[in-house]
């Protein structure tokens, strides 16, 4: 259902009206409440600080308030200019027309590229950071003569080009050339950063440029405030799967190139498309977000084969074509712009009225630009409100992927369809009252479940735990009374007094078979101490004893094979974990041997060495039986894969803090890998 929305008329106060020989500007409640917070943080001696303001709400009106506001030094009048850096050109040409609008009485000048030259000496000069690069265009503006640098599109303001610009205006930025030499800076600039999104996914940390961030508003917020247009959200299953994508170590998000053999397919693009013509084929003017640039021809050719006009651009469309191609899309002359990481920052097209995000990501920065876009109010254009169309992953969903459902913590199998974002909030705060209510939530039937099992089963996969006579898999003990060892990855061994050995092992399912267990018998024939002086196997080549379809039918088995083709008699007897023999002290040779394969790895070595000392012959039977068959190997991988998982969990967090704005002193999130390291000798 369609709804109107009912402008909120802000009330002025004395901070509202910014006097110029024009009407005066009326500003919003949060852009006053934003002015004061950076004037008071100035007052108190801060001179690098940060503002977080989303997309549409007046950012670039908020920071030229601010220049207006700040007056030069007492003891410098002279510096009385500001610098405004940008990252693109679009973005320069609007700040600068944007800042002759509010501030007619000042002289705005452009610094960019060959076309744009500026002289040094405007009241206010938007750059862009390209063209700063140049010693002698970043010359032109001397310290001295500076009362305030703005930055826009700030998350980027910590990559080392910027620290380059910015570290000539304040020593305390480090500049990344080891040779480069501060100019002597005599009054106090201070350097000002905007963005929508004030964190950086690749971990380069913001501390290094900004000293805190003193205002922040999210754009749920005003969403709901009414300060930006309603948006309606659709998610749409895809047919893909995330899992084999590669992600970029530095960023956290999807590498391109291949997330776009996923996403890129003619399944996918006339999915978005098919998606897009249900859900807003009305709509009159659509960004739509893709992976890479063959991504943005394939997915315009998608649109232009059911007959709708779109077109595309990216990042080698000529600068003359580019502003062409926006111009008539601002302009409503065509419904459809496809691109690629060109108008996901800085795009000021107020008629955007639905957003395709055809493109996965894992980071919420990214995705709250790209729906971002279409947030901007455009009454004059009947813009109502905006429908943003994302695409989840319908296969195997993967970890961390940023989309409708999950940007209001709702499970990212959801089905959204035409809802807005109160309704996905009520949605939200009723999935946490029925998780502490004790509720149940359905199952998903694409899971693997195992099956129950009527056998706990508890593997000491450490083969130095001294937990159940070292034996590693206490859950054996309720199939046989015999001294099976556990040696990992559902792997069984019992040693036969000397005379060899049967193993049971876990065989996967082929074509012929369905998954099973296989056990085998191997032979001594020759006794230990001698094979080990001549160098040679003491044992026979294997044989098979039986398969069986679990563990306690493979165990009975092997037991009764034990006992008649083995050990007849009496004999049979010494199998027993309560044989009389396995409680008499270990032997100088058990004991030298484990401590020697123990080695460095004992986390208290006193305990170690006081457990070995003490125990029994069978305790140190089980351990050398699972050294000998493996298990201290397969430990050793398992703890390695697992301390691997654990410091991707652990960057993944990181990852995840990076992108969370709050008020306040901007520090570094830590984690301490040595940590998930501490326990590696131990076992849960």
């Amino acid at each position: 259902m369609k709804w109107l929305l009912h402008a909120r008329i802000p009330q002025r106060s004395a901070y509202s009206a910014l006097r110029t020989r024009r009407a005066p500007i009326v500003l919003r409640p949060y852009q006053e409440s934003c002015l004061k917070a950076c004037n008071a943080a100035l007052q108190a001696g801060a001179t690098r600080i940060g503002v977080s303001l989303p997309t549409g709400s007046g950012k670039t009106t908020v920071f030229i308030s601010l220049l207006s506001q700040i007056r030069p030094p007492v003891q410098y009048p002279a510096a009385s200019r500001a610098l405004i850096i940008v990252n693109s050109v679009e973005l320069a040409r609007q700040a600068a027309a944007q800042a002759e609008a509010l501030c007619p009485e000042c002289h705005v000048e452009i610094e960019q590229g060959i076309k744009h030259k500026a002289s040094g000496a405007a009241d206010i000069t938007v750059a862009t950071y390209q063209t700063l690069l140049q010693p002698q265009r970043l010359a032109k503006f001397h310290p001295d003569n500076v009362k305030a640098v703005i930055i826009d599109e700030a998350h980027h303001a910590a990559a080392p080009s910027y620290r380059r610009i910015l570290s000539h205006f304040d020593p305390a930025i480090k500049n990344p050339d080891p040779t480069f030499q501060p100019p002597i800076i005599h009054h106090p600039i201070p350097i000002i950063g905007f963005s929508a999104t004030f964190s950086r996914h690749d971990g380069l940390a913001l501390g290094s440029v900004f000293e805190r961030i003193v205002y922040h508003r999210d754009f749920l917020e005003m969403i709901k405030e009414q300060w930006l247009c309603n948006v309606r959200f659709t998610s749409v299953r895809a047919n893909i799967d995330l899992r084999g994508v590669t992600v970029n170590s530095r960023t956290g998000d999807f590498n391109a190139t291949s997330l776009a053999h996923i996403i890129n397919t003619e399944t996918v693009n006339n999915l978005v498309v098919q998606a897009w013509l249900d859900r807003a084929g009305e709509r009159k003017s659509t960004l739509v977000f893709c992976v890479n640039l063959a991504h943005v021809r394939e997915l315009t050719k998608a649109f232009q084969g059911f007959g709708v006009d779109a077109r595309f651009l990216h990042s080698g469309t000529p600068a003359a074509e580019r502003h062409a191609l926006i111009s008539l899309f601002r302009a409503g002359e065509y419904p459809v712009l496809v691109n690629c990481a060109i108008l996901t920052e800085g795009a000021d097209i107020p008629n955007i009225d639905c957003v395709v995000v055809a493109r996965p990501t894992r980071s919420r920065n990214v995705f709250a630009q790209m729906i971002g876009r279409g947030m901007r109010q455009s009454p004059a254009t009947g813009k109502v409100d905006c429908r943003v169309i994302d695409f989840v992953d319908s296969t195997n969903r993967v970890a961390g992927v940023v989309s409708t459902p999950t940007l209001f913590g709702l499970d990212p199998a959801e089905v959204i369809d035409d809802e807005t974002v109160e309704e996905l909030e009520e949605r939200a705060e009723s999935a946490i009252a029925m998780d502490t209510e004790g509720g149940s939530a359905e199952l998903d039937t694409r899971d693997t479940i195992p099956d129950p099992k009527s056998i706990t089963y508890l593997d000491y996969e450490n083969p130095f735990a001294f937990v159940d006579q070292s034996s590693g898999a206490p859950h054996i003990s309720k199939l046989s009374p015999n001294a099976w060892v556990g040696c990992g990855n559902d792997l069984y061994i019992l040693e036969c007094l000397g005379k060899g050995y049967i193993r049971i092992e876990p065989v996967a399912a082929s074509e012929d078979k369905p998954a099973h267990y296989r056990a085998s018998y191997t032979e001594a024939t020759m006794h230990m101490p001698t094979a080990a002086a001549f160098k040679l196997s003491p044992y026979m080549r294997s044989r098979q004893v039986l398969t069986a379809q679990s563990v306690s039918d493979a165990v009975k088995g092997c037991d009764t094979y034990a006992s008649q083709k083995v050990l007849r008699g009496p004999l049979a007897l010494g199998l027993l974990r309560t044989a009389k023999w396995r409680r008499a002290p270990a032997t100088p040779s058990q004991k030298a041997f484990i401590a020697k394969r123990r080695g460095k790895r004992a986390l208290d070595p006193d305990a170690d060495a006081h457990q070995i000392e003490n125990m029994t012959k069978g305790e140190a039977a089980n351990i050398i039986s699972r050294l000998k068959h493996g298990a201290q190997a397969r430990y050793e991988k398992k703890m390695k894969g697992e301390r691997k998982t654990a410091e991707a969990s652990a960057k993944e967090r990181l990852r995840k803090a990076r992108e969370t704005v709050q008020v306040g002193p901007l520090v570094d999130h830590v984690i301490d890998l040595d940590a998930l390291h501490h326990n590696r000798g131990h076992d849960t």
